[in-house]
């Protein structure tokens, strides 16, 4: 955990990162500014724990790409706490123990649309929005507005504060790509920060669907 973070207001931005991309990062930044947040979290799972991690090169790689992408950008870190957790990466023990060792943080959950409307599929769903106040970014082509409705009306059903639409240009990025060009040998300067793309020129990362070398 990054324990020299001041007291304020923190938001999580969990995920595989399987590569972490550029778009990660606008989303990093956009939360900063939209939702006043004094630093973003960005918190590799080792585990995730309703699909495969598909061509995974390994957790502790995933987060080692994930530094990379942060260095030099003010206000984004990483935590390693949920690589360092064996099993299954659950968002709720996650709030838990980062609340639980902070108890004066302010935390903020950053999820996408798709994320944010199958809240109560997650495990222990009234306890994430309990700890933590849900931001959400709409996908390109999502519902709008009748999808702030139904992610409202899910969150206050579980107990939680309102949710927060965190407003963006749509990113039209995603790892899947970054992965299928790599795959084909294409370049992905443009798709993912410079130590990132570096890491898996080096490494060999993601060439024919695999996790690289």
């Amino acid at each position: 955990m990054a324990d020299h973070l001041p007291t304020g207001r923190i938001g999580i931005l969990g995920g595989s990162f399987n590569p972490p991309h550029s778009g990660h990062l606008r989303l990093a930044k956009a939360a900063l500014d939209g939702l006043e947040l004094d630093r973003v979290l960005l918190v590799p799972a080792r585990e995730a724990p309703h699909k495969t991690i598909e061509g995974d090169p390994g957790a502790d790689v995933r987060l080692e790409m994930c530094n990379l992408a942060c260095e030099g950008v003010d206000g984004v870190e990483v935590s390693d706490l949920e690589v360092g957790r064996p099993g299954p990466s659950w968002t709720v023990d996650t709030l838990r123990t980062i609340s639980s060792e902070h108890p004066d943080w302010d935390l903020v959950l950053v999820l996408g649309e798709d994320m944010a409307a199958s809240l109560d599929t997650w495990r222990e769903p009234s306890e994430v929005v309990e700890l933590a106040t849900i931001a959400w970014v709409g996908r390109p082509g999502g519902a709008g507005e009748s999808a702030g409705q139904r992610i409202s009306s899910l969150v206050n059903g579980l107990g939680g504060t309102d949710p927060v639409q965190l407003e963006m240009p749509p990113v039209d990025i995603s790892s899947t790509l970054v992965r299928e060009r790599c795959a084909t040998g294409e370049p992905v300067a443009e798709l993912v920060p410079a130590g990132v793309d570096w890491l898996i020129a080096e490494r060999g990362l993601y060439r024919n669907g695999g996790g690289g070398v």
